[in-house]
């Protein structure tokens, strides 16, 4: 075998923005180095998730390693569940590796965390024949991934892997980022992009969607041919913008977006069914394993948000850009994706399970791909 370097420009590293650069490999970042500064700690945790990345080309080498050092976060006594790494040949589903290897990142209930070091892994597909094909490893969307060394066989020629397909990004909470999903093909993005065949970037990011300049800033100058945005419920779930806030700060961010992508295709997508804030505003807690509304807090909720709200907003505020011309920004409901009736695939009332995303791809593909504004 031997090695191919990761930044030797015939490999691709789809899907990552940025990068953190150690002596011994290089771990994928999802938002570009700019934006290091303005990053809360919790959001710099989750932009260093890989969900959506993946490193491409195209060979025909009828092997593949990839060795990586991982990172889990334990945050019960119980272990965490392995890394997957999936990989797609010619875009077509393999087979999925697990590692269990790598450090763990031990939080105490008191929010400190201690590093038990591990192991770095090798990620190994064998038998894929002698023939041309473009391959696609892709990271798992729940763990920090460093990559240490790609391999190929001796003989084997590697290229950079080239499509004309359209570019899609899409910005989320982590209903979107999808750690529950069974590996990484099956996050719901990555399920719609590779039943739509478009490229996807996906930003995905576990309690860190507050309609953050930063990220809009980040489409607005990425090459990108669709863009959608499913916003509200981390917004919700902090508390963190009110009735008088919300709707300018969502303004803000689309009036962003347009600086640089004036006519490219938007779908705004509001939350999907969450029973404790349908009706009942934010803030949430996990209390037993299970998000609900904090209790007794009426006295300082004013201003504070409800999904029907959030949804009537963004309904609303489709309708008036539209109305001013812009006939290229649409809306679609989160019901849609996932209502009252999936309820029994929405094991912490919050998040999807592994079926439950699974279902959201599909029938985002349907919607927004198939028969909705980015059909082409």
């Amino acid at each position: 075998m031997k090695s191919i370097g990761l930044e030797s420009g015939v490999v691709r590293l789809t899907g990552a923005l940025g990068f953190d650069r150690r002596d011994a490999g290089i771990a994928a970042r999802r938002l570009p180095d700019w934006t290091r500064p303005q990053l809360d700690p919790l959001t710099n945790y989750m932009v260093r998730l890989g969900s959506g990345v993946r490193v491409e080309f195209d060979t025909n080498s009828p092997s593949l390693s990839l060795t990586v050092l991982t990172s889990r976060t334990q945050a019960t006594q119980q272990a965490p569940p392995p890394c997957a790494f999936d990989l797609t040949v010619d875009g077509e589903f393999v087979t999925t590796r697990l590692s269990d290897k790598g450090n763990l990142l031990q939080v105490d209930p008191g929010g400190g965390m201690q590093v038990v070091r591990g192991d770095a892994d090798v990620i190994r597909f064998d038998d894929l024949g002698n023939a041309g094909k473009q391959v696609a490893i892709w990271l798992p969307a729940n763990a920090l991934v460093e990559m240490r060394d790609l391999q190929v066989a001796d003989e084997a020629a590697v290229s950079q892997t080239i499509r004309d397909v359209p570019r899609w990004v899409h910005y989320g909470s982590s209903i979107s980022h999808c750690m529950e999903a069974r590996s990484p093909c099956f996050t719901w993005p990555v399920v719609a992009a590779r039943l739509a065949g478009v490229e996807l970037c996906n930003l995905g990011l576990g309690g860190s969607c507050h309609l953050d300049q930063y990220v809009a800033r980040t489409i607005r100058d990425l090459p990108v041919d669709l863009i959608s945005l499913k916003m509200g419920i981390n917004v919700i779930g902090g508390d963190t913008l009110k009735a008088r806030t919300f709707l300018p700060a969502l303004h803000g961010f689309l009036d962003t977006l347009r600086e640089g992508k004036p006519d490219t295709p938007v779908l705004l997508v509001s939350p999907i069914y969450c029973p404790s804030t349908e009706n009942h505003p934010g803030p949430q807690v996990n209390k037993d394993g299970v998000f609900v509304s904090v209790p007794d807090r009426d006295e300082v909720r004013g201003g504070s948000l409800t999904l029907v709200q959030v949804r009537e907003i963004f309904k609303s505020a489709v309708e008036v850009r539209q109305a001013a011309g812009d006939v290229n920004l649409h809306y679609l409901s989160g019901l849609e994706l996932f209502g009252e009736g999936d309820a029994a695939d929405l094991p912490d009332n919050l998040h999807p399970n592994a079926a439950g995303y699974i279902r959201m791809g599909e029938r985002f593909h349907e919607l927004a791909f198939k028969n909705g504004v980015f059909a082409f």
